[in-house]
């Protein structure tokens, strides 16, 4: 532990984990023609990353996907100029490996020395039934997905490959995210079960972000008493108060994180009201008894396309839930299949902005529109949303 400290401490810049630290540091590995000091340690850290990293998915943790968007905002109205998914460097996981190992190193340290009320973070494995949809959607690719535990999840989904579909393991991974639980943070003294699930590892705290998380500062408190570096006080050695202080950070995170999906949401809208209507391809997540939930690489964005409206007659629909498959009229839509929709802002009620997906391909007569078309006053449009 004290070779990668020292490492990081005589690389300060690499903590700080912004865009341009990160692009300069890859820019450096990448470059054969740089070989001063700093460079070559930092392709000294990335080697023992990707062992780091090895050794972790042989022990069972989880690599698994999700769509982040990236907005470039305008320096002068501050509206979003650019949406695109965020791209993640080879930096982004040697930073990470590391921000882990010392996450698991001082979890390890502060249980070894409060077991009561040491502050950690466990994740929770999930009950079997949250995995049907994962399991469904890759039968229907003549696929087994193994989940009787992480080791056999993380393999089955590594050998999940489609020839001539690349990104079909990306979308696999993305819907077996949505079937974990949520990680919390929780006492050590009032509970049994210090698992991390995703990461494969029995304890696990947050420790490596004191400026944005308070959950860090109590650890950071917890483990400078540990070392001697400072006195305890009593609430910090109160596991009932500990635990109230716990359920309170949980609460708080999961705010935190509806205000992140609204955030997104509204800068999504801003981007698409000066865009009008835009024609992209996309792959569908999930097929319902009446939509298709549609994912767009290119933005990170999902929407519904539904196929019901009340004002007008409705199409043909039959829903098979055994190998999910939605009928529309006589075309079949299976999960991960590749669509094409329009995607534009309806501020028809300006304090419900929505953005609309309509079908484009495959082409349904009376339900599908014309990519030039305005899905507001298309004929044969079925104005489906995603709500905000």
């Amino acid at each position: 532990m004290s070779f990668v400290f020292e490492c990081f401490e005589s690389n300060v810049p690499i903590l700080n984990l912004g865009i341009s630290y990160l692009s300069e540091a890859q820019m450096r590995i990448d470059d054969t023609s740089m070989n001063d000091e700093i460079t070559r340690s930092l392709r000294g850290l990335n080697r023992l990353a990707k062992i780091l990293k090895k050794k972790r998915i042989e022990m069972g943790a989880l690599t698994l996907s999700s769509p982040e968007v990236r907005f470039h905002i305008d320096s002068e109205t501050h509206d979003p100029i650019d949406l695109q998914t965020k791209e993640l460097k080879e930096t982004n996981s040697m930073v990470e490996e590391f921000m882990l190992l010392a996450n698991i190193s001082v979890a390890k340290k502060i249980y070894e020395e409060f077991a009561e009320c040491a502050l950690l973070r466990k994740h929770p494995a999930p009950p079997p039934s949250n995995y049907d949809m994962l399991v469904k959607a890759a039968k229907s690719k003549d696929l087994d997905i193994r989940t009787d535990s992480a080791k056999a999840l993380a393999d089955s989904l590594d050998a999940a490959q489609v020839e001539g579909f690349p990104y079909f393991n990306t979308l696999l991974r993305i819907l077996a995210t949505r079937c974990m639980m949520q990680a919390v943070y929780f006492c050590s003294g009032m509970d049994t079960d210090f698992h991390h699930y995703g990461l494969a590892s029995p304890i696990y705290t947050h420790f490596t972000s004191p400026i944005r998380r308070y959950s860090d500062i109590i650890v950071h408190r917890l483990l400078a008493v540990s070392i001697g570096a400072d006195i305890t006080y009593p609430d910090l050695m109160d596991k009932h108060k500990q635990a109230a202080l716990c359920n309170n950070l949980n609460y708080r995170h999961k705010m935190s994180q509806y205000a992140q999906r609204s955030s997104v949401a509204f800068h999504t809208q801003l981007f698409f009201k000066s865009k009008g209507i835009i024609n992209e391809e996309g792959f569908i997540l999930f097929v319902k008894k009446n939509a298709i939930v549609v994912l767009i690489p290119k933005f990170g964005l999902e929407g519904t396309v539904f196929f019901e409206n009340k004002d007008k007659p409705n199409p043909r629909l039959s829903f098979k839930e055994e190998i999910p498959t939605l009928t529309v009229e006589d075309t079949v839509f299976h999960v991960f299949d590749k669509v094409k929709v329009t995607i534009s802002l309806d501020a028809s009620n300006v304090q419900h902005q929505k953005i609309r997906m309509s079908l484009v391909e495959p082409v349904i007569p009376g339900v599908s529109v014309s990519p030039q078309s305005n899905c507001n006053s298309e004929p044969d449009a079925k104005k489906p949303k995603l709500e905000s």
